[in-house]
């Protein structure tokens, strides 16, 4: 399971002024608050009305991507950083809102792959109808809907004006949370490898894709596994990788490209790289103990290379100056070593011009 934060958008369907849905979506949300904080989720408050959304009026197809208006590309952001949707809806006439099917028409790619629960309100029905009537058309964009909802009838949820639902609809909403948290960790492997710029990887069913700050828990646990091989080969424990703290990683993320390979929501590999004047650095070249020589560090190698600046006149790495299979693949690619230094590394350079005219 992924260690990331599941944000959550609560989006509040009904316009209508003085309507039922922004009290039932308050309290949705103070239900959840605590269970949320357990699951490490992010809920994010939202009312469809106060996007500004027109009837759809975007000429481009929203398959496309391409977005003329201002108040779309907000939406679409919302969306896109979102990981899944709680939707507080009624029903009008045995159907959804308008302003609920507006949303999901005005969009495309954001949706794909991504959980959305109901909370419905009503009187006979308590809003079913409206959350059936949706499903059909989520589907349709690749969203996933959840099994569970919570169906709420006026009578039984208002008293003396305030929305007051008993204990069993806090625990159900709760179940919805709980439920939307496993499929959207499930999805995820989904979501990424559908993201423009995602390249597959050497192994079935893996993907490479640029790593963020906000994949300091994968590398962070990565790093630790992969450097205990390289301090017991060294006889060092001095290796920054294997101490350095999920804060410490975010840190120098920030400085260097880092590229992780995935499968099934697992970070298998990485690689970071930079460039120190007409130097091409890359560090931190790891592949999961489990998986080791099936090629994927030597495949990760080359992937870093082939982002080297035109101008850069050398490629450089640093590893231990006992860790040989390192220094046997980094040899295979053609890296001559330096002398060891005084810490107990040795760095190993590639030069571009003989590289390339070979």
């Amino acid at each position: 399971m992924s260690m990331k934060t599941i944000r959550v958008l609560v989006l509040v369907c009904s316009t209508r002024p003085g309507a039922l849905g922004p009290a039932v979506g308050k309290w949705l949300t103070g239900a959840l608050e605590a269970r949320a904080g357990e699951l490490d989720v992010e809920l994010v408050p939202l009312s469809l009305g106060d996007l500004g959304l027109s009837f759809l009026d975007e000429e481009e197809e929203p398959s496309s991507g391409i977005y003329a208006h201002e108040h779309t590309r907000r939406w679409s952001a919302l969306v896109d950083a979102a990981d899944g949707f709680l939707v507080v809806t009624p029903e009008y006439n045995y159907g959804m809102p308008a302003t609920l099917k507006n949303a999901l028409d005005h969009l495309g790619r954001e949706w794909a792959w991504k959980p959305m629960g109901f909370v419905s309100y009503g009187h006979t029905s308590a809003g079913t109808r409206s959350v059936q009537h949706a499903k059909q058309v989520v589907t349709t964009l690749r969203l996933v809907p959840l099994g569970a909802t919570l169906a709420m009838r006026i009578g039984d949820t208002v008293q003396d004006g305030q929305v007051r639902p008993g204990a069993a609809a806090a625990e159900t909403a709760v179940g919805v949370l709980e439920e939307l948290v496993r499929v959207s960790h499930a999805l995820r492997p989904l979501r990424e490898r559908s993201r423009p710029g995602v390249q597959a990887g050497p192994l079935p069913g893996s993907y490479l894709r640029a790593l963020t700050p906000d994949d300091a828990p994968e590398v962070t646990v990565l790093q630790r596994c992969c450097w205990v091989e390289e301090a017991l080969a060294n006889e060092s424990l001095d290796i920054p990788a294997l101490h350095e703290s999920p804060e410490r990683v975010r840190e120098w993320m920030a400085s260097w490209t880092t590229t992780g390979l995935w499968r099934d929501g697992r970070l298998l590999g990485m690689v970071r790289t930079r460039r120190v004047d007409s130097d091409w650095h890359v560090g931190r070249l790891a592949v999961v103990p489990d998986l080791r020589g099936r090629g994927l560090g030597r495949w990760l190698l080359r992937t870093a290379e082939t982002g080297v600046d035109p101008d850069c006149l050398r490629v450089v790495v640093h590893t231990g100056v006992r860790s040989e299979r390192n220094i046997r693949l980094y040899r295979s690619e053609g890296y001559l070593a330096a002398p060891p230094a005084d810490d107990g590394t040795v760095c190993l350079t590639k030069e571009m011009v003989a590289s390339l005219a070979g």
